[in-house]
């Protein structure tokens, strides 16, 4: 296991630090977790695999965001100092825990899921295990889908060495010309464009039949290099850095080119892993490493497979007895009418709704879609951080600004990954005259926020949504986030300040119920805190439930410590990597920290302050885009809404009460950092056996029946 930071013995009093947790070894534990999904034979076989694909790609993220700024520091404390730095011994940590996971995920697959895959008829092959009639199959399938697609790339003074994409898997292939021992090297790609899972019909409709591509690519090389002897091949995946940082420019064409600028160097930039199949071609090995100038330290030998991200249509295949059972969002009671106007739902009452428990198509798309209609409707203003591909909000603000109403949208180009598909929405808008702008110059606009401006009979009308999560209707199915409708004219007037801010110059806009990163969140969060800690004292009641994804911020993680140490309860549902660990004596002894793992992504950010209320439903409730990360209250832009309503409150405790109840999906942090899966026992209230996004399920269906009964 990985080896855990003692807890430090300092001199009283202790201090913040005496808790602080490493970032990237606590995100490994939360990768942790996401295996354990994987592991865990409760899971349904096809999600078992799923989480395998799921791992794999969040551990790609990690080394494409941390790896090349943690040499960066290396190298600089190399310079600076004589033995082995604190950073060099980090990466030794992080490499440590990314072996052993990766040692369990090849475990898992070979010896736990390949043959219950093939209990149920679900057989991944290699080539050595077909029968003449499939390797006949394959090799006809080789000729006309892939052999084509194939571009054999050789290394000689004719030839530089080939240019390898990030995350692509290739063969590299040991050649000989014929009586010569000369070894030659060629490099061939695994076409990422096919399935890297080829079906082989049976007539057997209840079996499945897969050879991997690699395999088949493998056995057929010979007709690749006709005339050279292959004398040995190996498989091997690079992953590069994903960290491009250029000059910005205030100028809206020159963000444009920056971003355009960053994606293509993003292609060209350092290889920061090599994963390579178990007992590889040695002369292969040292080769790539030499060529991408790597150490042993950045090279991976995988027990089993490279990349299992490959295999998410085997765990799509619709096989309902391997898969969760399906869920479908509910209609809110409010909006079951077809014809119902969610702009008099709203303005009979704050509606909130929390995703993907509630449906995302009947709510904020219905919102945007019936915007973009409504002839009363004159201004529609979003904000927009990542949408997809096929996105029904752009369509609606296209259709919007087609019928002559006015269209604001703020389309964040420098979200991670999303550069490229975000830069083509914001042309598409920009050409059918919507306003397009890109923030706030050297901030990212993180926050979700949508107004309508409607012309009704007493005047004009603000109508707003400030959610969690992203307007995307891929996500809005597997992640939970919660989002508030309201036309309260203090929280609209908030919302129209902060659009204001990001289309225009406003230097110094004022908010009287809104969060805003980085204006006033931060600083209300801390005196939030604070007066959690003087109620406390003053023996009033006192209490602090925050729900978010990230904790690393040194000013909050230090208020958090002086409330512990004040004797306040500290309740933190934290789903990703935490910096502050509980229970740490004198320090942390009143701070509980738990994640929560499971089908859906947990992405709701949810806090609640006590205020000296003797009943929680008396406290403050608040909702929005942000965690509590230094780059979350410094630099982005994010807001965060009060929730007032007694309903809505209710709602959102519940949620709290499910979660820290939850012993079926839930983790608890431990003071060494570790994490330990909680294991409901038969004593256990039927919502704590079920898990948090069971329970709400349930829950949902249970108030949908009584509304139709």
């Amino acid at each position: 296991m990985l080896d855990r930071p003692e807890v430090p013995v300092a001199d009283e009093p202790k201090t913040w630090r005496d808790a602080w947790f490493d970032r990237d070894l606590s995100w490994l534990e939360f990768n942790r977790r996401v295996l354990q999904q994987a592991l865990d034979d409760r899971t349904p076989l096809l999600e078992r695999v799923k989480f395998l694909a799921i791992f794999t790609s969040n551990l790609d993220e990690f080394f494409m965001k941390r790896l090349a700024l943690l040499r960066t520091r290396k190298r600089a404390e190399l310079s600076h100092s004589i033995g082995a730095p604190a950073t060099e011994l980090h990466l030794q940590a992080l490499r440590q825990a990314v072996a052993e996971m990766y040692a369990q995920q090849g475990e898992a697959y070979d010896n736990a899921i390949l043959p219950q895959l093939a209990e149920n008829g679900i057989h991944l092959l290699q080539w050595e295990d077909l029968t003449d009639a499939q390797r006949t199959r394959a090799h006809e399938f080789f000729t006309r889908n892939v052999y084509p697609a194939l571009t054999p790339l050789a290394l000689d003074p004719g030839h530089p060495f080939p240019y390898m994409s990030n995350l692509s898997i290739s063969l590299g292939f040991v050649l000989r010309v014929p009586d010569s021992e000369e070894n030659l090297f060629a490099r061939v790609k695994v076409p990422n464009i096919l399935p890297q899972w080829i079906a082989l019909e049976d007539e057997d409709k209840s079996k499945w039949f897969y050879l991997g591509l690699k395999d088949l690519i493998h056995h057929n090389a010979g007709t690749l290099f006709p005339g050279m002897n292959i004398v040995d091949s190996t498989s091997f995946r690079i992953t590069r850095n994903a960290e491009v940082e250029l000059d910005d420019d205030d100028d809206t064409e020159s963000l444009r080119t920056v971003v355009a600028e960053e994606l293509r160097q993003r292609k060209f930039q350092p290889v920061v892993r090599l994963e390579i199949e178990s007992n590889p071609n040695p002369w292969v090995r040292g080769l790539l490493m030499r060529q991408f100038e790597l150490t042993e330290e950045d090279v991976y030998e995988l027990p089993s497979e490279l990349d299992y991200s490959g295999l998410m249509p085997i765990a799509n295949l619709d096989l309902k007895a391997l898969r969760d059972e399906p869920w479908n969002p509910v209609i809110p009671n409010a909006l079951l009418d077809d014809e119902a106007d969610i702009f008099s739902v709203i303005k009979a009452g704050d509606l909130m709704v929390h995703h993907p428990y509630d449906s995302f198509d009947a709510t904020v798309e219905n919102f945007i879609r019936r915007a973009a209609r409504d002839p009363k409707v004159v201004a529609i203003k979003m904000t927009v951080y990542r949408v997809g591909d096929d996105t029904p909000f752009v369509r609606s603000l296209i259709q919007a600004a087609e019928s002559g109403k006015q269209v604001a949208c703020l389309i964040e180009l420098k979200a991670r990954f999303d550069e490229e598909r975000n830069l083509h929405w914001a042309k598409e808008l920009e050409k059918i005259g919507a306003h397009v702008v890109y923030g706030v110059l050297g901030l990212k606009t993180h926050t979700k926020i949508a107004l309508v401006v409607r012309k009704e009979a007493d005047g004009l009308r603000c109508y707003a949504h400030i959610g969690t999560g992203n307007y995307h209707v891929k996500t809005a199915r597997i992640y939970t986030d919660i989002g508030l409708f309201t036309c309260d004219p203090v929280i609209c007037n908030d919302v129209v300040n902060l659009f204001h801010m990001l289309t225009g110059r406003s230097r110094s806009p004022s908010f009287d119920k809104l969060l805003v990163a980085p204006i006033n969140m931060r600083e209300k969060f801390l005196q939030m805190v604070q007066r959690e800690i003087d109620n406390h004292q003053q023996g009033l009641p006192a209490l602090i439930v925050a729900k978010f994804n990230a904790m690393e911020d040194p000013e909050l993680c230090r208020a958090i410590v002086e409330a512990s140490q004040a004797g306040v309860q500290v309740e933190l549902i934290v789903r990703g990597f935490a910096c502050l660990r509980p229970g740490v004596e004198g320090v942390t002894d009143n701070v509980r920290l738990r994640s929560i793992v499971g089908r859906f992504l947990e992405h709701s950010r949810i806090y609640y302050f006590a205020n000296g209320a003797e009943t929680p439903l008396d406290g403050e409730f608040y909702i929005g885009s942000a965690d509590w990360m230094s780059r979350n209250l410094t630099k982005r832009v994010e807001a965060i809404v009060p929730i007032e309503a007694r309903p809505l409150k209710e709602r959102l405790w519940e949620i709290l009460d499910i979660c820290l109840k939850d012993r079926r999906q839930a983790w608890m942090m431990q003071p060494d950092g570790s994490y330990q899966m909680l294991m409901p026992s038969e004593d256990d209230p039927e919502v704590a056996r079920l898990g948090t996004h069971q329970a709400l399920m349930a829950l949902t269906l249970h108030r949908a029946k009584d509304r139709l009964a």
